[in-house]
């Protein structure tokens, strides 16, 4: 199975670090995975899963958005300023130029494309926003996906605003990660409209899969029912999964 890594250069001269498996002389048919908060590429499942889906038949590109924290080591968060720096709008704006990169043959020829995206937990949300405006999309899954983006208290806004950052602990490498003002500004700016998930998924009209643990505690099963209740039936799937939580019992590194 042939896999290599690029690195791809955005309009905003920031890097994604970039793996692409299934590498053929047929790449029409492309799933690109979106990771979340405090995820990464290479994070447990994310090279498991560009391998397998590859021996299906797809070219599958797993990528790190340019603030996700992670540096030149591609499974430590050393880049702990530019995570304090990142969007929402940053994440949706290069995951459409991603996808507009291989739609422009940067991996290779394609003829008739058929994409696919991927999403995990807040990469779900990314994923329904960026592909609202992209037609060669034609469906997205998401797994254990948030369906709102503006997860603060009111107090803790405030609390933001008064000290310049809000701290976030990593439950597995026990940091402690800083959320800058720019994500809070993100929020209040463009939180009803361009980073509206209900109305990306109301404008989708094409296929959607929804998978979500039954014993999520970080993003609870009342989410992944919102997002149904605001899609379209005929194009929609919903599969819920007994005693599984957030990971899908997956673990890094990974089991």
């Amino acid at each position: 199975m042939v896999k290599q890594d690029y690195s791809f250069i955005t309009s905003e001269k920031e890097v994604l670090s970039l793996t692409a498996y299934g590498i053929t002389d047929n790449i029409n048919r492309c799933l690109i995975f979106v990771h979340g908060f405090q995820g990464f590429k290479d994070w447990g499942f994310g090279p498991y899963l560009g391998e397998y889906f590859a021996s299906k038949g797809f070219f599958v590109l797993t990528f790190n958005f340019s603030h996700n924290g992670i540096g030149e080591n591609p499974l430590v968060f050393s880049d702990l300023k530019k995570f304090a720096q990142n969007t929402y709008s940053r994440e949706v704006r290069e995951l459409s130029e991603l996808i507009n990169a291989y739609l422009s043959n940067y991996f290779g020829i394609v003829n008739q494309p058929k994409i696919g995206i991927l999403g995990h937990s807040r990469g779900g949300a990314i994923s329904l926003i960026a592909s609202r405006n992209i037609k060669d999309v034609k469906g997205v899954a998401l797994w254990a996906s948030i369906s709102y983006l503006d997860r603060y208290s009111e107090r803790q806004k405030e609390e933001w605003k008064k000290k310049g950052f809000f701290e976030v602990m990593n439950q597995r490498t026990g940091q402690m990660m800083r959320i800058e003002l720019p994500l809070l500004k993100d929020i209040e700016e463009n939180g009803k409209n361009s980073l509206s998930i209900r109305k990306a998924v109301e404008e989708l009209n094409r296929p959607l899969f929804i998978a979500h643990g039954e014993q999520d505690l970080a993003v609870p099963l009342k989410e992944a029912e919102e997002i149904y209740n605001w899609s379209d039936k005929k194009y929609t799937e919903f599969y819920k999964i007994p005693s599984a939580g957030h990971t899908f019992d997956i673990k890094h590194p990974f089991e």
